[in-house]
């Protein structure tokens, strides 16, 4: 059951990737993009790295995606634009579409079937195994990214204030 919902979610995926690519509209393209996404983002979840799931819906989903709406409605493209694609930016687009294929098709003929994981660890994902690594492990990189983030936030208060 588990196999049938992982494959649902990742014909999801593929199939509002191949809408965000062939879609006329920019909007519509982005919508296919933040729905490819979510998909990932399940996908994440189902293979049992939460963070990563929950990650992604924050970072892509949330924040980049909300971004890119926000541009192209600053951007206000009309249809003439899109009429003006020149024939060497369709040529780049099929000969890395083709330079992709062959890069599959690679991966495939070197893919062993028949093998299957020996004792696969039911924890490896879960948050809180990320958190004693994080906060055990690796404490002083940890913090010296918070201070880092911290002299970014200061940083761009500081150049948006216009009296100190």
């Amino acid at each position: 059951m588990e196999q049938l919902l992982f494959f649902f979610v990742a014909f999801c995926a593929v199939a509002s990737a191949v809408y965000f690519v062939f879609a006329r509209n920019p909007l519509y393209a982005i919508l296919g993009l933040i729905a490819t996404m979510f998909s990932i983002s399940g996908m994440y979840i189902l293979l049992n790295a939460q963070f990563l799931g929950i990650v992604q819906i924050i970072v892509y989903t949330g924040a980049i995606m909300v971004l890119f709406l926000y541009i192209l409605m600053m951007l206000n493209l009309k249809k003439e634009d899109e009429a003006k694609k020149q024939n060497l930016m369709k040529f780049i687009g099929i000969f890395s579409a083709g330079l992709l294929l062959v890069g599959i098709l690679g991966a495939f003929r070197g893919l062993k079937l028949g093998t299957v994981a020996g004792d696969i660890d039911g924890s490896v994902g879960l948050t809180k195994n990320l958190g004693r690594l994080l906060f055990n492990e690796y404490v002083l990189p940890f913090e010296l990214a918070s201070l880092l983030i911290l002299a970014g936030i200061v940083g761009a208060v500081l150049i948006g204030k216009k009296d100190l």
